[in-house]
């Protein structure tokens, strides 16, 4: 591993270390080790400075929110009447649990949010009583997401 021009080169042991935590983060050291054909403390050294360039930022576990209730997925457009309102939108809209993204955009829209609902009354709940209520949204747009088809981090 090493730093470029502002960007970070990592090597072919990197890669496929990655490649091997990123398919299943909970695999043994000494377990990719020996695939690579280096030791675990090794690997262990390589993992550190990876996380201290800033690639790696930890590990987490996959919930899949289907399990618990929650099956529909919506993407809402927010138009805020000035832009000077997103930074407090923004706020208001960490306060709602069922936004799990949000982005601040180019185009049409101000602010792009993901959202997992129960169902299609509590996605209608939500809208009406919590987005729109936001003070400086002046209306939105709502695509409901029929079926994840991808689902990928990007490739190493």
């Amino acid at each position: 591993m090493k730093i470029k021009n502002d960007e970070l080169i990592i090597d072919g042991i990197d890669k496929i270390i990655l490649r091997q935590l990123m398919q299943d983060a909970r695999k043994p050291i000494l377990e990719i080790a020996r695939k690579v054909g280096i030791s675990g403390a090794a690997i262990h050294q390589r993992l550190r400075k990876l996380e201290k360039s800033g690639l790696l930022a930890g590990s987490k576990f996959i919930v899949d929110p289907k399990i618990l209730g929650y099956r529909t997925m919506a993407f809402i457009g927010v138009y805020l009447d000035r832009a000077a309102n997103n930074a407090r939108a923004v706020r208001q809209l960490e306060d709602i649990p069922e936004v799990i993204e949000c982005h601040y955009t180019t185009g049409n829209w101000s602010i792009l949010i993901k959202i997992l609902c129960k169902n299609n009354e509590d996605l209608m709940h939500l809208l009406n009583k919590k987005i729109q209520a936001i003070d400086g949204v002046s209306r939105t747009e709502t695509f409901i997401s029929l079926d994840q088809q991808i689902d990928r981090q990007i490739k190493i």
